[in-house]
């Protein structure tokens, strides 16, 4: 794989000082647009590109005034146009691919790519028949954009191998993935019926930059269109949309976690249709955006054997846990599919296309906007509002708005609309989702119950002062938890120092602030949109992304984040339920008098202990500090759940095993959201919970039994994780985990890079 991937090489700014490409942030417009007459035309490309102008307030331009931030163009590939410009024989419309593809500026660097790219078609079973350059006029653009600029060329591919339709996309793909990794070219498409114009542009100049677009005789049923608006940020050629399958309005608020689990499920992906995937590895490009690294997941899924469809309810789920009209198949769907992926979780409004279909999906809490028109002579027109096309009100024979987790689709082979009941019914009826849940889903709550344990006082009190609690701690944040169910109110400001500068012992959690929605983000409110919440999760193994059957529902299923003791002991001994799998718990204690040193030695330990572990069959990892002493002290459990998840991921095994942490260090709500963020599945504040026990049998919490205020404090914190997330508009625990939205202040660099591997930090420190 080349050193600098395609979106860092053909992008404007490196990473340099404060400027960081994952802090980046956009918010755009977009458009599609359809005919169900059967027939294409130049006038869909021609409402489509009207549509695009009329969407110029959703882009954004530099400084000088002729720099956008991006807009491009998706459209079927226009056959008659190619044969007319090519003057050669093309094999017959699904028997060639086409792609446009952006490279070097310096003709002898790019000779030599195109031989490469030879090359790595030939072992694809593919010939490139010829490349084309692609007519541009660059006196449009400013002087950034030029500067900037790729060269813009096109190729054109068939199969030696007699390859058709589906299977040549996936060659198509193949090639295109491996251009991408071992050559560093960047292709905006490769396929056998898209082809996407886009680039650094505004969206006044998208035509007149790409001549082509203004030729009549290219034609097609369908068109995605879109102008972005990149908040905070720098943009790049390669980052303007559509990309291959999607085009997106919002921000995906969980994309680090997205990206991080897909990592981890990279050494279980196995596929006959793709072939061999380790060469196309890493499936999501490093320096892609939010949206680029959704739409390469979405293509892996739809080329691995889902329908497009089917690929996007798997990644912007409806809000089916608490939703009680909804069908039980299309249920255990959603229920089925969360074992196999997180929802990707954030306001978005995606348009999408497989080249035939062409569709519409809204996020589960509705916070983008999508309205659509259908006329009498077939057009179908949506957008980011209303009137992006000069359409006459009398034709209009219906309109509409996307509504959440809703999906609007038109099926331009067949001229219909393709309703949201029908097409999820359809999805829902492949498989015995419900059968296969039913037969190996484990809810934890049904597990036999365990013998409770009661600790002494003066247990209680030592390892309270091993983990610093203090008398304001017990009575302020605890007592209350006990009490009322819900986390303490406080004041709205602070006058306490950041940890980094403070002169007084601090957690290790105190050096991570979560971070909070953009402004284009607005938080969720979390107790009137309670229905599109969920902190259910499940926790086990997954198994192969890309293959469905029973055994991927095998999983125990939490209804919190947070764990009580005697919840924890069930899962520790879930070995005696048959079939169920096996628990380990991992010893997180260190030799104190032994210092730093021994404390790095014994992190390394410990993921050596975890590997021996899951090669011996461990299927749920519990990290405990439990049984610490004079000689061994606790490590901070943020710091050994973080290592564990990012050891695991860099090994290909983090989706072998759930994690849950058994923490003594843990009595605040933030203390289990960070440890939610770093990959735990499950947090079992087991002092807290014996210091609310104490308080009960001592006198402090009256009225109360020991059951209750245990209840109660579990539910607080899973409440106030839930409060937590809604500020960054998530609305699913599982799509939380491990997404790491926190920012780390006053923490040493290569602390983080080893340990805390991708998270956001301005200010270095211990």
């Amino acid at each position: 794989m080349p050193a600098v991937s395609p979106f860092e090489r053909f992008g404007t700014f490196p990473r340099s000082g404060l400027y960081k490409r994952e802090s980046e942030k956009d918010a755009c417009g977009l458009a599609m647009v359809a005919t169900l007459r059967g027939t294409a035309g130049y006038d869909i490309i021609e409402t489509a590109l009207t549509a695009l102008r009329n969407l110029e307030h959703r882009g954004a331009i530099g400084s000088d005034a002729g720099t956008g931030d991006g807009a491009g163009i998706l459209l079927q590939v226009p056959d008659a146009f190619f044969r007319d410009e090519l003057k050669l024989p093309l094999p017959a419309p699904g028997e060639f691919g086409v792609g446009l593809v952006f490279e070097s500026t310096d003709a002898g660097e790019r000779s030599l790519e195109r031989k490469k790219f030879a090359e790595i078609a030939s072992q694809e079973q593919l010939t490139v028949l010829q490349w084309r350059d692609v007519p541009t006029n660059s006196d449009v653009l400013g002087d950034l954009a030029k500067a900037a600029m790729p060269f813009i060329s096109q190729v054109f591919v068939e199969s030696t191998s007699g390859a058709f339709q589906l299977d040549l996309e996936r060659a198509l793909f193949r090639l295109r993935k491996r251009s991408e990794r071992e050559i560093g070219l960047y292709h905006p498409s490769l396929s056998a019926k898209t082809i996407v114009y886009k680039g650094m542009v505004t969206t006044l100049q998208l035509e007149p930059f790409f001549p082509d677009l203004s030729n009549r005789s290219m034609v097609s049923t369908l068109a995605l269109v879109h102008s972005r608006f990149s908040t905070n940020t720098f943009p790049s050629w390669p980052l303007a949309h559509p990309y291959r399958m999607i085009a997106h309005n919002g921000e995906i608020n969980t994309v680090r976690g997205n990206r991080n689990w897909m990592r981890a499920r990279e050494a279980q992906l196995q596929s006959e249709l793709l072939g061999d995937i380790e060469s196309l590895k890493p499936i999501i490009t490093p320096g892609a955006s939010d949206s680029a690294s959704f739409d390469e997941v979405v293509e892996l899924l739809y080329l691995a054997g889902r329908s497009l469809p089917h690929a996007m309810m798997m990644m912007i789920p409806e809000a089916w846990e608490k939703h009680t009209a909804i069908e039980p198949a299309r249920k255990s769907f959603y229920e089925y599919h969360s074992m196999l992926m997180e929802a990707w979780d954030g306001p978005a409004a995606v348009i999408f296309t497989d080249g035939s279909l062409v569709g519409a999906t809204l996020d589960r809490n509705g916070l983008r906007p999508g309205r659509y028109i259908i006329t009498e002579d077939g057009l179908v027109v949506l957008a980011s509002e209303i009137g992006v096309a000069d359409v006459e009100p009398s034709k209009i024979v219906r309109k509409g708005r996307l509504q959440p987790g809703k999906m609007f689709l038109v099926d331009t082979a067949a001229g219909r609309i393709i309703e949201d009941d029908e097409i999820k019914a359809e999805i829902s009826a492949q498989e015995p989702w419900e059968t296969w849940l039913s037969e190996n889903r484990i809810n934890l709550r049904d597990l036999p119950d365990r013998e409770h344990i009661a600790h002494t006082t003066s247990s209680v009190n030592r390892r309270q002062r091993t983990f610093g609690y203090t008398e304001e701690e017990l009575k302020i944040l605890l007592r209350p938890m006990a009490l009322a169910g819900a986390e303490p109110l406080g004041a709205m400001g602070s006058d306490t120092p950041i940890a980094a500068i403070s002169d007084r012992p601090r957690l290790l959690f105190d050096y991570f602030v979560q971070q909070f929605a953009q402004v284009t983000n607005p938080p969720l409110d979390a107790i009137r949109e309670e229905v599109v919440t969920s902190l259910s999760t499940g926790i086990g193994p997954e198994r192969n992304l890309l293959a469905v059957g029973p055994t991927h529902a095998r999983q125990v299923i939490l209804d919190f984040p947070a764990l009580s003791n005697d919840e924890l002991a069930k899962i520790k001994h879930i070995d005696e339920i048959p079939g169920s799998g096996e628990a380990f718990v991992v010893q997180g204690l260190y030799r104190v008098a032994d210092g730093a040193e021994a404390l790095e030695e014994r992190l390394a330990k410990i993921c050596e202990e975890v590997d021996t572990a899951i090669n011996e069959g461990i299927t749920y990892l519990i990290l405990s500090d439990r049984n610490s002493n004079r000689d061994l002290a606790p490590i901070p459990s943020l710091l050994l759940t973080s290592s564990v998840h990012h050891h695991l991921i860099r090994t290909g095994r983090r989706t072998m095993v759930g994690l849950v942490v058994e923490a003594g260090d843990v009595r605040e709500v933030h203390h289990v959201a960070a440890l939610v963020g770093y990959g735990a599945a499950a947090v079992n504040p087991y002092l807290a919970l014996e210091s609310v026990e104490l308080m009960v049998k001592d006198g402090t919490l009256e009225g109360i039994s020991f059951e209750q205020a245990a209840g109660n404090l579990i539910k607080s914190l899973g409440k106030g994780v839930l409060k937590i997330m809604s500020k960054m508009g998530i609305s699913t625990v599982s799509s939380y985990s491990g997404a790491q939205c926190f920012e780390a202040i006053g923490l040493n660099p290569e602390v983080i890079d080893k340990y805390f591997t991708g998270t956001i930090s301005q200010l270095g420190g211990i």
